[in-house]
């Protein structure tokens, strides 16, 4: 019988296995991820043991570089958006989900669609999802005004609303540094916002968030 994912025994093995699988400074932040996701998942009500097993995956196939990350999209037939195929680093948590599944069959669904989705997030998050999205952007490696002020508001706002946030964060980050956006990402976004009502701003007010200049 496959041991219990959700054990302490799967994860340190798996810790280990990951250790062997990417270099000391994705090790680290990988650890980093576990245990803020684990910290995100006591404070919003999540299961943490999801969280942190989650957190230790996330990266599972980022030591692989672009040609490999192609070439295990079509080893696991992974259906992805053929635009993804023209930006290969944000296929590593798609091809990650498919090859731990298929290996340890004993992982829960709803902790492969959290790895799968932690690179472009989705119209749909689930709170673990949202759990390991964040966490990957809010552990301690991750420096600067902007990332301590979203740390500062675990537990303060909502996990949609520290989600909302980190998305914008993100978004703002791509936009400042030229990179190239995959097309869904203002879909993603506007799928949140139909619920939102309609932005106001006061006079004077300046109408674009910071996270976004």
């Amino acid at each position: 019988m496959s041991e219990d994912a959700l054990s302490g025994g799967f994860y340190r093995a798996r810790e280990q296995e990951l250790q062997g699988r990417v270099g000391p400074k994705r090790f680290r932040h990988s650890q980093n991820v576990a245990a803020t996701a684990a910290d995100l998942a006591r404070a919003y009500g999540v299961d943490e043991a999801k969280a942190r097993l989650a957190g230790i995956l996330h990266d599972w196939d980022k030591g692989y570089d672009d040609p490999a990350i192609l070439d295990r999209v079509k080893e696991y037939q992974v259906e992805v958006d053929p635009e993804l195929l023209e930006m290969p680093r944000l296929l590593h948590g798609m091809t990650a989900a498919a090859a731990l599944a298929w290996e340890y069959p004993e992982i829960p669904a709803d902790v492969l669609q959290a790895v799968r989705r932690h690179t472009v997030g989705a119209a749909d998050m689930a709170p673990l999802d949202m759990v390991a999205y964040i966490a990957d952007a809010l552990e301690p490696g991750r420096v600067g005004p902007e990332a301590d002020a979203l740390r500062a508001a675990v537990g303060e706002v909502s996990l949609r609303e520290l989600y909302l946030r980190t998305y914008a964060h993100l978004f703002g980050t791509m936009l400042e540094r030229r990179k190239k956006l995959y097309s869904k990402t203002t879909a993603f976004w506007n799928a949140y916002m139909q619920d939102e009502g309609t932005y106001r701003a006061a006079p004077g007010a300046d109408p674009m968030p910071s996270a976004v200049r």
